[in-house]
């Protein structure tokens, strides 16, 4: 593609754009997801391996360098025109690392994207691929410019890199206190420790500095904005199209997960022979002692149809890590992941009931008749929905699979004491009633209790003028109307509806665990510094120009639908409260601060490492600028394309790449990749409809 382009531009060829982009998508061999899918899995050499299951520590799947490309493919796959990577070489070998910053730097050279890599230690050929070198130590920048003029810098300052000695092992020894003499190169002059505060007031005060300085201090021209490049709308699809997207991967784990609800199935199913050899209807008859029997198989049948939901607490708790990536990338919203999740558990439900109703009502000897058959299959049906959505809801607000097991417990724990059976209403104290009215189970035992025991052939004997049936009603305190069974009926339903929308809730509102994600407004940043907001300040911050000296003339490049952006940062410091560990060491402030003055800007087009030793704050200022921090205070300003950034429209057109891989095991390489785009472009991209997954649904714009 590259080879192309260089043939275009030395012929000077400047082809229609629409057709350049449709031709050089189209070279890219197969269009069974997308031109869009295809040919960004070529680029990133995932076409050989695009069927295969991305696997987890059980499963074989794609090799750990294959995830780190699938990462970075699904962020670059959607309109992201600033990509930022945090430590994508950790637990990759160096020729791995290569051939993700080699495609990284055709991706950033042909589409003109921003892309910002942060890398603790790279190979010397990893290095040379990168155009800009940003240097930190001490969460403050000691160099922000070209590759080439960096040893430059430095041996300005004094030190100089060894002939046979990596550029970037030298640059992260020359701020070590204990390696950075070594490099001293003026000896007829005394060494002295240079400070990582020295290096930055000589960087401010070289010619790469200024230059940097000049062009961020320039007016910013609304007129010759790029308001095309900017992302108005929080996700790429409609409302529509995102449930449709949802439905299918959601549909598609559970067929990868089939072996799961097959197996449930048949075990549901040989428990119901057992069960029904334990209360064979030869045994039973109509009469008091044996209507206790009948009563325990119901409480029973209710027990075994909730323990069987509680798979779904772990399988809910494992999907979540993938849930809060997509989430927090705007892929969707927890609706549209919530929603699915519950309708297509209604198949399972119905299937699961099916198999314990139709084995056990004949073999226990239940009231031989239809209508009454399936009004308990109806109960059961609806109980097992209500325990699914109940498992999902504790899920999503315990996060983690040991307080999940504890959170789910209890909620099984307290559905079983207040059902009715274990402690019957009648002997509950008045003040605790309520808790019988709260749970599910008591309205399954309503309902399934009177379905039996109000049928006639239980209300033929009488027992001291009382029928039999309903004797057993009122020991159990469930003596109620027959009427109360549609009562149980619409009380299951909404214990349905209250769950699956705590469910949803839950995911919307819960942080993903062990981590900080949000940015704080500047008005809220106004009221902790006790300074005044002026109104018309937005106006006289300056600009980053967007046509400038930055940013190089290229022809010849990929056309995208997208135009592409350079971002700036001034004078941007972030600060957390201070740890009670470093009090207790005489550290009296408030506030600590882990970036100092970061300014700075990145081109589109250009390819720009991030580097630093261990806790230099690099990863701290990717998640600054990425709008991923909530903890703390961030000052400064950040802009894009000359606005002010605003991070629920910025997470469109950005993405971000963690240091850890976060995929969903069940479905294949190609398949993660095509689910990115769907969510993440716009529905005018392709005009061919395409198939995700393959057999499940379509889509055209």
């Amino acid at each position: 593609m590259k080879e192309v382009i260089r043939r275009e531009k030395e012929a000077g060829i400047t082809p229609d754009p629409n057709i350049d982009t449709y031709m050089k998508a189209i070279s890219v061999e197969g269009l069974e997801r997308s031109m869009q899918t295809d040919y960004i899995m070529k680029i990133m050499g995932l076409d050989i391996c695009a069927d295969v299951l991305v696997g987890d520590a059980m499963r074989r799947g794609i090799s750990g360098g294959e995830k780190k490309r699938l990462t970075t493919g699904e962020m670059i796959v959607g309109p992201s025109k600033a990509l930022f990577m945090d430590e994508i070489s950790t637990g990759l070998d160096s020729s791995t690392t290569f051939q993700i910053v080699s495609c990284l730097q055709q991706l950033a050279h042909i589409s003109e994207s921003t892309i910002l890599v942060s890398l603790l230690q790279p190979a010397p050929e990893t290095y040379e691929l990168f155009d800009d070198i940003i240097l930190m130590a001490e969460g403050q920048i000691v160099y922000h410019g070209h590759k080439g003029y960096i040893m430059s810098f430095f041996e300005s300052c004094g030190f100089e890199c060894p002939e046979r000695k990596g550029s970037a092992d030298f640059l992260q020894e020359v701020l070590s206190k204990k390696d950075q003499k070594q490099y001293w190169s003026r000896n007829e002059e005394g060494y002295n420790f240079v400070t990582v505060d020295q290096f930055c007031d000589k960087f401010k005060a070289s010619q790469s500095g200024q230059n940097l300085a000049e062009e961020l201090s320039k007016p910013y021209e609304e007129s010759k904005g790029h308001k095309n490049a900017l992302s108005f709308s929080i996700y790429s699809l409609s409302k529509w199209d995102l449930l449709k997207a949802c439905f299918a991967r959601e549909l598609l784990l559970m067929k990868r997960n089939a072996f799961i609800y097959i197996s449930k199935s048949i075990q549901l199913g040989l428990l119901a022979v057992i069960t029904g050899t334990v209360f064979l209807r030869t045994r039973m008859g109509v009469d008091r002692i044996h209507a206790n029997y009948y009563m325990g198989s119901l409480f029973y049948a209710l027990l075994l149809l909730m323990v069987n939901g509680f798979p779904e607490l772990a399988m809910a708790i494992n999907r979540l890590p993938i849930f809060y990536k997509q989430r927090d990338d705007y892929f969707y919203p927890a609706w549209a992941y919530a929603i699915p999740s519950f309708i297509l558990k209604i198949p399972v439900s119905l299937v699961e009931s099916i198999a314990w109703t139709t084995i056990s009502y004949y073999l226990i000897g239940y009231t031989p008749e239809a209508s009454r058959f399936f009004c308990q299959l109806l109960v059961l049906f609806l109980i097992h929905t209500v325990t699914l959505s109940m498992f999902r809801c504790v899920a999503s607000y315990c996060q983690t699979m040991v307080a999940g097991s504890v959170g789910g417990t209890m909620a099984f724990l307290a559905t079983l004491l207040f059902g009715g059976f274990i402690i019957p209403r009648s002997f509950m104290p008045n003040w605790l009633k309520w808790g019988f009215w709260l749970s599910p189970l008591s309205y399954g035992e309503i309902g399934l209790t009177g379905n039996e025991f109000l049928a006639q052939r239980w209300l033929e004997i009488k027992i001291s003028g009382v029928a039999l049936g309903r004797r057993i009603l009122m020991d159990q305190g469930l003596d109620f109307s027959s009427y109360f069974y549609w009562i149980s009926i619409g009380a299951l339903l909404g214990f349905t509806l209250l769950f699956n929308v705590g469910f949803a809730i839950g995911l919307t509102i819960k942080k993903v665990p062990g981590t900080s994600r949000a940015i704080i407004s500047r008005n809220k940043l106004t009221t902790f510094d006790g300074r005044d907001q002026d109104n018309n300040a937005e106006n006289r911050r300056p600009k980053l120009q967007a046509e400038t000296a930055l940013s190089p003339n290229r022809t010849g490049r990929m056309v995208l639908p997208f135009t592409p952006l350079i971002i700036s940062f001034q004078d941007v410091n972030y600060y957390v409260d201070t740890p009670a560990e470093m009090r207790e060491h005489g550290y009296m402030e408030k506030k600590l601060q882990l970036l100092h003055n970061i300014t700075g800007a990145f081109q589109p087009g250009v390819l720009s490492a991030l580097m630093g030793v261990t806790g230099a704050g690099k990863t701290t200022l990717l998640d600054v600028l990425s709008g991923r921090k909530t903890g703390g205070v961030i000052e400064g300003d950040i802009r894009i394309g000359g606005y002010p950034k605003i991070q629920q429209t910025f997470a469109r057109i950005s993405g971000y790449c963690e240091q850890t891989d976060v995929h969903s095991p069940q479905i294949t390489l190609g398949e993660s990749v095509a689910y990115s785009a769907w969510l993440r472009l716009p529905p005018e991209v392709d005009a061919k409809p395409y198939s995700f997954p393959s057999g499940i649904c379509e889509r055209s714009s």
